[in-house]
């Protein structure tokens, strides 16, 4: 199983942009989707956005449309998640996981977190107002 670390998390004021990234020990032949989650104090853990194999189809939760990018680079076996048009609300940790199912590059991706088996260690994202 392949292990997943996040990084870019800090914090920024409202409106401001910051990208995540999760860099992925192993890449090759890639079938699992990956996504992002995040999860506030006091908040239960919540989907942002998932991407699956091959990354012809990517997956946004309402409450990022618009503001966020999720993306991937297979040569340097990294997950990206561009936010943009940051607000108060996104303050949270931000993990990556990877799915326990593997996937086709022409299928979706699972939205329930509890279909994600392999998680980073999270990096948090702050915004004030």
């Amino acid at each position: 199983q392949a292990q997943l670390a996040e990084s870019g998390g800090g914090a920024v004021q409202t409106g401001g942009s910051l990208r995540l990234s999760c860099a992925a020990s192993e890449y090759s032949g890639r079938r699992n989707c990956l996504a992002w989650f995040r999860q506030a104090p006091g908040e239960e853990r919540e989907g942002v956005a998932a991407i699956n194999p091959g990354g012809s189809r990517t997956f946004y939760y309402n409450s990022v449309k618009g503001r966020f990018t999720i993306s991937q680079d297979d040569a340097k076996h990294t997950l990206y998640l561009q936010m943009n048009s940051l607000k108060p609300e996104d303050t949270a940790i931000y993990y990556c996981a990877a799915s326990r199912n593997a996937f086709t590059s022409a299928s979706g991706c699972p939205a329930n977190l509890d279909e994600y088996d392999n998680w980073g260690q999270g990096t948090q994202v702050t915004v004030s107002s």
